[in-house]
């Protein structure tokens, strides 16, 4: 189901509780969404849709992917950038990583720890900033 965006910011800077299988209905919902806004947007965090759950979904290079509670277990490579966001307006500055090494959850809620680079490292980042409440 695409759900509506959710621009409130006092929600969206409320830190997202851990995602539990019966979640998945969540997951579904928010890579609808995304799909429904692809033509400007390129990840979704949970939070942007109204539900405080640690899950992301995002571009994978042309691909969607989701996470269950993602983290960032190390990085690399820092630099300045300017972010747009669905759920708030104009752009912000954001110091990201170029490089960097995530551990989640698939759908299945089995472990999985990849290194991501590049703008699909920008992304997650930027997602997993919602999960943290921070504002971007």
């Amino acid at each position: 189901m695409i759900r509506e965006i959710c621009t409130e910011e006092a929600f969206l800077a409320r830190k997202s509780e851990p995602a539990a299988p019966e979640d998945l209905p969540i997951a579904a919902d928010l890579l609808e969404t995304l799909e429904h806004h692809k033509a400007r947007c390129v990840g979704m965090a949970a939070n942007m849709i109204g539900v405080s759950k640690r899950i992301i979904a995002f571009d994978n290079e042309g691909t969607y992917m989701v996470m269950f509670n993602p983290e960032i277990i190390r990085k690399s490579g820092p630099y300045q950038a300017e972010e747009g966001c669905l759920s708030l307006t104009g752009t912000r500055p954001a110091r990201r990583w170029k490089s960097i090494k995530v551990r989640w959850q698939n759908e299945k809620f089995q472990e999985r720890i990849k290194t991501f680079t590049g703008w699909t490292a920008q992304i997650i980042q930027h997602e997993i900033d919602h999960c943290e409440g921070v504002i971007i």
